[in-house]
């Protein structure tokens, strides 16, 4: 199995930059400002060739009160009990603080193995930092730096003779979990869900809003499965948000959303579907995922069959692509409604990978099309033909029609509705794609005419080669023989006329007599200039 290790520490020394390093991936949120950190999250990386399993956990806080902070050294401290090995990481340009020595104490009396990390060693500014560590009496500090990856190489050799008792083991496929999302708006009760689920407080709860910031996966089993439970941020109004942190908080929920199989959306029961909630579900859709509606605080409405029966006609006409959705009303605070959420999202998970035999598809498209014919656009119907399923997760389907492009929405729509009803879909969001066959006479339809005819007799004629019948046979013969015939016959050569020389006609034989003179000297020669007077 994996080496286990907790990287602990105070406030803002880099645990979740060396965490994300070690994992190969930016899992966890990093800022500037310390305390971003608030839940134990797990992941799972690699150093050299040692398998990891790492808990990036808050920063320790020495209080021991009912506050925020206090809830956060807890989580720390449950950390450092599941661990193998603490990577206690500090600041090697501040120094060793108080508040490294009181948590270097509390390290030292815990039966852990501890490394001493020094992190942000870049350059000489930590030099001082790393020789201060030495008080500390955990060993010698290793200068690392998580965000440009210097002293990984110190760090392997630190690790390595730890990992001696945990060499990986080949054994039994594991069966991929279920990834199931859980979101929604701030403290609407999500991580109190999340724990009530699982039986123990695995993630920070309260009467603040916002402790979740990043999205936390669970591991769970629920009836001899395997189940990811992903509690995420809650997710506010874009024009709402403003502070860098959050946005990142947002981004991380959405990326949630589109990695898992169902999404559990959680309402406060007194004031459900707000605007932002809304938002939330059609991203669902959108995005493809089986959703299940939680009506959270269940203990706190008091007439709640009228609220349960105004819910669901509020999701009918609000969300009509989800119609159908299940509604599960519960109180996470006291357990009541807890036992139908989980079979509620199996139900959706199943409907969400469900395959229809292409058979029973053009059987329920012969019906749907007779008790609803397609309309008629320019004078002309449009012909439902033939359907099939090209892929599950979510349900995909292709219809082929005549004009497929002049299908209208409203019809498109029925026949997504009609689906649902037919094949016990609720909820499920569907996708449906017509296309149109091609027509083998629509090229010779566009080129019409004598001259497209004899165009295509002539590409035909060519494509087909030589013809071999007696008719072309003799023609080809005649043809020959006319070429022979004027090849061997003699060109006659071209003999031109001589000029005459005798016999003068016209104003030449005039001139030609004896005794005859010309009017002016301009008529007999044309090159000779004209005289201006």
């Amino acid at each position: 199995m994996p080496l286990r290790l907790a990287i602990v520490g105070r406030p803002n020394v880099g645990k979740s930059t060396l965490f994300n390093r070690l994992a190969g991936k930016k899992l966890a949120i990093v800022d500037d400002r310390p305390g971003v950190t608030r839940d134990r999250r797990f992941g799972v990386g690699t150093i050299g060739d040692i398998d990891l399993e790492l808990i990036d956990t808050a920063g320790f806080e020495d209080v021991t009160d009912e506050s925020l902070e206090a809830r956060m050294r807890a989580q720390t401290e449950l950390a450092i009990d599941e661990a193998d090995v603490a990577l206690f990481v500090v600041d090697s340009r501040d120094g060793i603080t108080p508040m490294d020595r009181v948590f270097g104490e509390i390290l030292r009396r815990r039966d852990k193995p501890v490394i001493l990390l020094a992190n942000k060693a870049e350059g000489k500014r930590g030099d001082a930092g790393i020789n201060d560590a030495f008080s500390l009496g955990l060993g010698e500090p290793i200068p690392i730096s998580a965000e440009h990856g210097e002293g990984m190489a110190d760090l392997y050799q630190a690790i390595a003779p730890y990992s001696v008792e945990h060499e990986f083991e080949d054994g039994e496929a594991v069966e991929k979990p279920v990834q199931i999302a859980i979101v929604g708006r701030p403290n609407a009760g999500k991580s109190t869900l999340v724990n009530k689920l699982i039986g123990e407080d695995r993630l920070l709860t309260g009467p603040e809003a916002g402790i979740t910031r990043d999205a936390i996966p669970v591991d769970w089993t629920w009836d001899d499965r395997a189940i990811r439970l992903v509690d995420t941020a809650g997710l506010r109004r874009k024009a709402r948000v403003e502070e860098k942190l959050e946005k990142l908080s947002g981004q991380d929920s959405i990326r949630a959303i589109t990695y898992a199989e169902v999404v559990i959306l959680v309402m406060d029961a007194t004031h459900p579907f707000e605007v932002q909630d809304l938002q939330i579900a059609d991203l669902v859709e959108r995005e493809g995922r089986g959703l299940v509606f939680c009506l959270a605080k269940w203990d706190l409405v008091e007439d709640q069959r009228a609220t349960l029966a105004m819910f669901n006609e509020e999701a009918a006409r609000l969300l009509p692509q989800l119609r159908g959705t299940p509604v599960v009303a519960l109180s996470a605070e006291t357990g009541r409604g807890l036992d139908k959420l989980m079979p509620a999202v199996f139900k959706v998970h199943a409907d969400w990978s469900t395959k229809v035999k292409t058979r029973d598809l053009n059987d329920w498209l012969s019906m749907a099309t007779q008790r609803h014919p397609p309309p008629s656009v320019g004078g002309r119907r449009i012909k439902p033909k033939y359907m099939a399923q090209t892929k599950a997760r979510p349900p995909t389907f292709v219809l082929f029609a005549s004009r497929a492009d002049q299908l209208p929405d409203h019809y498109r729509r029925y026949l997504i509705n009609s689906l649902r009803e037919s094949f016990d879909l609720p909820g499920v969001p569907m996708r449906l794609t017509v296309k149109s066959n091609k027509n083998p006479f629509a090229e010779g339809e566009a080129k019409s005419g004598p001259a497209a005819g004899f165009a295509a007799k002539a590409a035909s004629k060519a494509a087909s080669g030589p013809s071999t019948g007696l008719r072309a046979k003799t023609k080809a013969a005649a043809s020959a023989k006319a070429k022979a015939g004027a090849a061997a016959k003699p060109k006659r050569a071209y003999v031109a006329k001589p000029k005459q020389v005798g016999n003068p006609k016209g104003r030449t034989q005039k001139l030609a007599r004896p005794g005859v003179k010309p009017k002016r000297a301009s008529r007999t020669s044309a090159s000779s200039p004209k005289t201006k007077r």
